[in-house]
């Protein structure tokens, strides 16, 4: 028996998902003609106001400030916990050394330090890029460290006798026998990134995403709610096809390993 072809797998899960989001939609729009709150608009006012938030040049530019901050959060998690937790798949003092205190780091919710950060560094950009810094770098130290701790150390071994350096195996032979460890670690920090920006901007409300939520529920605009969380939700569906793809390019080497699979 013949597997379905790729393209056709993927018409059938964009369908899939077409269909939840129609279902999802209908039944809110019923829950609400039912209940008839004003806490609860219907789909269709809440689809209708979306446009005119992306149509409104300042609510477009405070989303853009946001994404921003989330790029600047996630890349520098990159630069820095990516590498440390390749050194710590390999470094069995380093991994002893770090892994009780982001044992004890990761259980802590990263928003509820924005009072703190705000004491010291004020309510700008710098303590929105820093709490998001500091939530995307716990599951990128960890898969980062367990994709290095799963590299062969046969691998190692002939990169050394060739006369390799600690940081040339670093980034020539360690990182892309990591990266699709590496790379699910990126999918679970978008989101993570995607969460803590908002909640950061909730608490230091400045502009942002955050900020336009928050502000729309103090003003009871509750239309205005939902729609800018369908907008922060479409983007999280974005964000994460597009992680998701940039995986299945970088690694698509390894999707040919796992087991059952066919070349």
């Amino acid at each position: 028996m013949t597997r379905p072809r790729a393209p056709q797998r993927a018409w059938r899960r964009n369908w899939r998902t077409v269909l939840a989001c129609a279902a999802l939609l209908l039944i809110w729009q019923a829950a609400a003609m039912w209940l008839k709150r004003e806490e609860l608009p219907t789909a269709w006012e809440t689809l209708r106001d979306v446009p005119v938030i992306l149509s409104n040049g300042e609510d477009v530019l405070g989303i853009l400030a946001s994404l921003r901050r989330m790029a600047l959060g996630f890349g520098l998690g990159l630069l820095v916990a990516v590498p440390l937790g390749l050194a710590m798949g390999r470094s069995k003092p380093l991994a002893r050394l770090l892994n009780p205190l982001t044992a004890l780091a990761y259980p802590i919710p990263k928003a509820a330090l924005m009072p703190i950060i705000m004491l010291w560094l004020g309510i700008g950009d710098l303590s929105k890029v820093l709490v998001i810094f500091m939530g995307v770098s716990l599951p990128l130290l960890y898969h980062s460290s367990q994709g290095a701790e799963q590299v062969d150390d046969k691998l190692i071994w002939s990169a050394q006798a060739m006369g390799m350096g600690r940081l040339a195996r670093l980034l020539r032979v360690i990182l892309p026998a990591a990266l699709p460890e590496v790379m699910l670690g990126c999918r679970v920090a978008i989101s993570i990134a995607l969460i803590t920006m908002i909640s950061s901007e909730m608490i230091a409300r400045q502009n942002g995403a955050g900020n336009l939520l928050f502000n729309a529920m103090d003003m009871a605009i509750y239309t205005d709610v939902y729609a800018v969380m369908l907008i922060i939700a479409v983007i999280g569906v974005a964000l994460d096809v597009l992680m998701e793809r940039l995986r299945a390019a970088l690694t698509h080497w390894a999707d040919t390993l796992q087991p059952g699979s066919t070349s």
